[in-house]
């Protein structure tokens, strides 16, 4: 009910009390008046209620950050009694809207609205709450199983960063030209062929064979590259406009371009994700990449594990891991403790420092630390 029912009510009390006191037809014409309005809204309303049916969808349920999509409402009206146009409460990525969209009668309309995308995650899309309205405004009542909003993954886009150079003895290459074979893990044999060293001929088979037979092994697995985005609560964007998002979309986008980068020389790469929504990535192919976009749609950054203890945890990883790039917005004592421990256990280390004040004179004793361990340092300022 609105503040015009209550008008209309006790404008009908007036006159209907003038009708039965004075008796004059005027008043009993505008009292019957006013009670067939209230009965029109209020009966339009329940078919409309009934009778209304709205359907709702994105033309793309994925889309990469910085690209646009249109929402296609219809609406279906099959009552005979018109009312207001609608009021449409939409969830948009650009902020929360209303939009009136006129039903009409015994027809069915469709509205397109167009839309951007600005920021890396899952954003809902469509009308979140549908009000009806009579063609007096006398009633307003919302209406009841809506379909919900879409929900849209809005995908980081890589951008080219440098290739990580393995160390020598960590080389995905060097390490089988080196040693080809690992001696640990038995695989087959074969004929013997000259410059075979003389230890791993098979000497009872040769003999059965009467030719000289070696054993073969398996090739060694090339290294990982371990990529260590911090997904805890992100740091340093007080007073910046719009800065939590954009640090967001930067630390997807740099975790994304260092794997995409790994993966587009055939390197195996591992993301483990240690944030609200736990998960682990792992590939060798570049058209595995679209999986990893998904994953770092879907974090919230938000609670999850402290980066220092995921730094320290994922020591275990190093005996097999050839390079390791780190994403963070905080560089502070423990973090820097955290990368000194994975340099020193072998791998080479690639930290990327997402700040807006990539000046900030305290940064500069821990990035020189970071430096005489032999880690490279690299600032992304977000876009």
């Amino acid at each position: 009910m609105t503040v015009r029912f209550f008008i209309t009510i006790c404008t009908l009390l007036v006159t209907g009390l003038c009708a039965l006191s004075l008796g004059g037809r005027v008043f009993y014409l505008a009292s019957w008046a006013l009670i067939l309005m209230i009965s029109y809204s209020l009966l339009s309303l329940l078919l409309a209620r009934r009778l209304l049916e709205i359907r709702q969808q994105a033309d793309d349920l994925k889309a990469e950050r910085g690209a646009s999509s249109t929402l296609q409402v219809s609406v279906r009206m099959r009552s005979v009694l018109p009312i207001a146009p609608l009021e449409l409460h939409m969830d948009l990525p650009d902020g929360r809207t209303t939009l009136l969209l006129d039903a009409g009668m015994l027809r069915q309309r469709t509205a397109s609205f167009p839309f951007f995308l600005p920021h890396v995650g899952v954003v809902p899309v469509g009308a979140r709450a549908v009000y009806l309205s009579d063609i007096f405004r006398l009633f307003r009542w919302r209406k009841r199983q809506v379909q919900p909003p879409a929900e849209i993954a809005v995908l980081p886009r890589p951008f080219d960063v440098e290739k990580l150079q393995f160390l020598d003895r960590d080389d995905g290459r060097a390490i089988p030209n080196r040693s080809t074979e690992d001696i640990t893990s038995p695989d087959d044999t074969r004929k013997y062929r000259d410059g075979d060293p003389m230890k791993r001929i098979h000497w009872k088979l040769s003999s059965r064979k009467r030719e000289l037979v070696v054993r073969r092994f398996e090739l060694p697995a090339p290294p990982d590259t371990l990529v260590l985005m911090d997904c805890a609560d992100p740091e340093g964007y007080d007073n910046v406009p719009d800065g939590l998002s954009r640090l967001k979309d930067t630390l997807c986008e740099t975790a994304l371009s260092a794997a995409k980068m790994q993966m587009d020389g055939s390197q195996p790469v591992r993301v483990p994700l240690y944030g609200a929504r736990a998960g682990e990535f792992k590939a060798d192919r570049a058209g595995s990449l679209s999986l990893l976009q998904e994953e770092l749609a879907y974090q919230i950054f938000r609670g999850g594990e402290p980066f220092p203890k995921v730094l320290n945890v994922e020591l275990r990883r190093m005996r097999r891991t050839g390079a390791t790039i780190v994403v963070t917005t905080r560089l502070d004592p423990d973090v820097v403790e955290g990368v000194k421990h994975i340099r020193r256990s072998g791998p080479s280390v690639r930290f990327y420092l997402v700040t807006f004040r990539p000046d900030d004179p305290a940064y500069e004793p821990l990035v020189a630390q970071l430096q005489r361990h032999l880690v490279e340092v690299c600032y992304v300022t977000p876009a």
